[in-house]
């Protein structure tokens, strides 16, 4: 078979995304299942990382895997001089997939063509989170019942934003349309808006956030800004706190709207909206374990069906 990698969710087709969703949902009924079971699970963390890193690790320990890592480049021979080639190769020969997020853009598409086992993309600096981008199309699903023509409102970040980039890449199949809410320094790149009209997607954009700018939402996508993809600090201190959504923004909204974010959060959701019935951040951050289960059989090869004949299930 030949080496399959999750490194964008690009080149995924409706049927195949649809598919992972179905897979997403069977784990959800039955995440603790020996899959995996012999199987070494690679984890390289070269940037920060909490809820990837963590979900990623405990999809693994569900499937029965075990799981090597770095979480610390200052840690390992990268320190010493080695090579991002050189680490890679060398992971290779102990693991059956390597899961990374690395602070370069293009980084995971660099390592699936060194490695000789499957790459699955954590996050690649500004540029793409595929599967923050299953989980979150998973999240939707489950929240609207389907992805088809759908009003969402992404803001904060878009320009650093990689889970708001991989969204758009994905939902190009389903007729959304996007409203996007940012301030001018953290607007949604031109390449991204071209796409948009160059795949016949609606978008719209806003310069406040209030009760009526959201009132038409499904889905309200908040983005942290990222003080790390910032080189001028004071940039970076204008723009941080200029939308924050409070509990009382929410009196118009719609009663099927969630809103959703792929977190951290810093100021940008007040904690007066965490016991509001839209909120689903975090039921969002625990659709991700459901999400990485996937995505590791996706990539070794095993297959839905495989999944529903599965006699390994641990209640």
């Amino acid at each position: 078979m030949n080496k399959r990698d999750f490194v964008t969710i690009a080149g995924l087709k409706k049927a195949d995304i649809l598919y992972l969703i179905r897979m997403c949902a069977e784990f959800e009924r039955h995440p603790n299942r020996e899959l995996l079971k012999g199987r070494i699970v690679a984890t390289l963390f070269f940037e920060a990382s909490t809820r990837t890193r963590l979900s990623f690790e405990t999809a693994a320990n569900r499937l029965g895997a075990n799981v090597i890592g770095i979480t610390d480049a200052g840690l390992s021979s990268m320190s010493k001089g080695e090579t991002l080639k050189d680490t890679l190769l060398m992971v290779a020969n102990y693991a059956d997939i390597i899961v990374m997020r690395h602070y370069i853009e293009g980084a995971a598409q660099y390592a699936s063509e060194v490695a000789g086992v499957p790459i699955v993309n954590a996050g690649d600096g500004a540029h793409t989170h595929p599967s923050q981008c299953l989980l979150d199309l998973y999240s939707i699903y489950k929240t609207q019942g389907t992805l088809e023509n759908l009003d969402i409102y992404l803001v904060g970040d878009l320009k650093y934003g990689r889970t708001v980039h991989s969204l758009i890449t994905a939902m190009r199949h389903f007729n959304p349309t996007f409203h996007l809410i940012a301030p001018r320094e953290l607007e949604l790149p031109d390449e991204y808006k071209l796409y948009c009209k160059d795949n016949g997607i609606r978008f719209d954009e806003h310069s406040e956030l209030n009760e009526d700018v959201i009132s038409g939402a499904d889905i309200l996508y908040m983005t942290r800004v990222q003080k790390e993809r910032f080189s001028d600090l004071m940039e970076y201190e204008r723009v941080k706190n200029v939308f924050i959504l409070r509990a009382a923004m929410l009196s118009k909204a719609r009663a099927n709207m969630k809103i959703l974010h792929p977190l951290p959060r810093v100021n940008e959701i007040a904690y007066d909206v965490d016991d509001n019935p839209h909120a689903y951040y975090i039921q969002q951050a625990r659709n991700g374990l459901y999400a990485r289960e996937a995505i590791y059989c996706h990539v070794l090869g095993i297959t839905l069906d495989d999944i529903l004949a599965d006699k390994t299930i641990i209640d």
